[in-house]
Parts: C-alpha cells; sequence; structure tokens
C-alpha cells in the first residue's frame, strides 16, 4: 500500500477532523535539517504534526534517556537510579536493570531517527513505525482495526517505559522479532506533560502494518452503525489534531 492509498482508506475511515499519522524511520541521511531543542526529543512531534520532518542524531536529542531508548547509544550509568530514586517509576535500581535485560530497546547502526507525516511520504518504504497522536475515539479504532484479524491479548499492548521508548522502542523491538503487536504509549508522566490531557499514543509497528494494511476496509470501519457514530462524533468536535502546550518548564 502506498501513502497516497492510505491516506485515502484513513480519512475514508475516521474523517477529515483524525490527525495524520506519522511514520518514523531510521537513515544514514537526514531526511530535514533540524535545530536542535533541549530536553525531550518527543516534543520534535509538534513540529511534525504541523507538517515539518524531524531528523534526530545523537547531537540533536539532548536526554541520555533518549538517545538509549531511541537506539543510538548503550545505556547510561545514571538510568536506573534516576528512574527508580529521582522518577520513583521502579522499586529499586536493580528492578530498572531487570527490566531493560528483558525489554530494553533494539541497537541501531543508523544515523538519523527521521519522523514526517504521512501525507509527506511518498511510500512507507523503510518505515519503523506508524505513529498516531489521538484521543480516545480515534484511539479506540485503532484497537478494533488491530484486533480484527487476531485473537491474541498482546495484540494491542501497553509496556511500561518511557515516552520515547513506549513509541520508538517498542517498534524497533517488535520488528526485530517479526511480531504482530501494536503499542498504546505515552503514559509515562515524564511525557504527558509535553502533550494535551486527551491525547495518547497507538503504534502500528512495520511488520505488523503489513497485515493490518489488508483489513483497514474490510473491519469495523466499514459500514457499521457503532463505529459510524464514533466517526461522527469525531468529527463533530473539529480538528482532533492535539494543541500543544506552549510555556513549560524544561523537565528535571
Amino acid at each position: 500500500m502506498d501513502t497516497s492509498t492510505f491516506i485515502r482508506l484513513y480519512r475514508d475511515a475516521f474523517g477529515e477532523a483524525a490527525p495524520l499519522p506519522i511514520i518514523f524511520s531510521y537513515s544514514d541521511t537526514p531526511a530535514e535539517e533540524t535545530e536542535k531543542m533541549p530536553g525531550c526529543f518527543l516534543r520534535y512531534l509538534h513540529q511534525v504534526t504541523e507538517g515539518h520532518p524531524v531528523s534526530l542524531d545523537t547531537e540533536k536529542i539532548t536526554c541520555g534517556g533518549g538517545k538509549f531508548y531511541a537506539g543510538f547509544t548503550p545505556m547510561p550509568d545514571h538510568v536506573p537510579v534516576f528512574v527508580s530514586e529521582k522518577e520513583k517509576y521502579k522499586e529499586s535500581a536493580d528492578t530498572v536493570k531487570d527490566y531493560l535485560a528483558a525489554f530494553g530497546p533494539v541497537r541501531t547502526d543508523r544515523k538519523y531517527l527521521n519522523f514526517v507525516r504521512v501525507d509527506q511520504a511518498e511510500s512507507f518504504e523503510g518505515m519503523e513505525g506508524l505513529l498516531f497522536l489521538a484521543g480516545p475515539d480515534v484511539i479506540s479504532g485503532l484497537c478494533a482495526w488491530a484486533f480484527f484479524d487476531s485473537n491474541d491479548p498482546e495484540t494491542v499492548s501497553l509496556v511500561f517505559g518511557s515516552g520515547c521508548s513506549s513509541i520508538v522502542a517498542n517498534a524497533a523491538r517488535e520488528n526485530s522479532r517479526n511480531g504482530f503487536r501494536t503499542f498504546i504509549g505515552l503514559t509515562d508522566p515524564s511525557a504527558r506533560q509535553w502533550f494535551d490531557p486527551g491525547i495518547m499514543s497507538f503504534t502500528i509497528p512495520a511488520c505488523r502494518f503489513r497485515s493490518m494494511s489488508e483489513t483497514m476496509s474490510r473491519c469495523c470501519f466499514n459500514g457499521t452503525a457503532g463505529w459510524g457514530r464514533i466517526r461522527k462524533r469525531i468529527n463533530a468536535a473539529g480538528s482532533a489534531t492535539p494543541s500543544w502546550a506552549e510555556e513549560m518548564e524544561k523537565p528535571d
């Protein structure tokens, strides 16, 4: 499926008000020159939703954890203590280490991590994942679509991790095992401060998108009364594109 076909099917399913998703991928050359921004690299996604592609490398990502979860660098020594004692997301540093031993990110040998809105890409070739930033009505449709051809309870998964881990690391790890899971994310309080309260993320790894793209026109999006009412509500509410907090303090 090319991106223009996907956008047509997506608009048929969700309407014009639903925000377009974002393709993210790795490359050896930047898709776009990007100005350095301190703090959480998910803040760049605001630019992407507005139509400005972003290319990040170890210089542009200033957060050590972000570089790690993006797959660029080994785990910084301070991460287990920071996550357990500063952020208090895990009981102990050893718990963090055990978690990362099982669910840590996949390292990449590419230089850049690129984010581009789907309407600005010609194809899905080389994609690591397709990222949706949306409210619960859109997320419910994405979940219904994912479950259409799978009865496995892990088809839609919510995995502990940072905001960047819940998007990038989960997709890269799933692709490395040719898995089937999709991921709800942005449950990390440290990342949520950069997003509107009604916004969550839903990520479809490339390995799963191949099969899901074949079912988009056959699932509940196609002429069901229940989804028709939700679609109407999405579009009656106006643009579902997130507005973003502009005056936020830099995270500790």
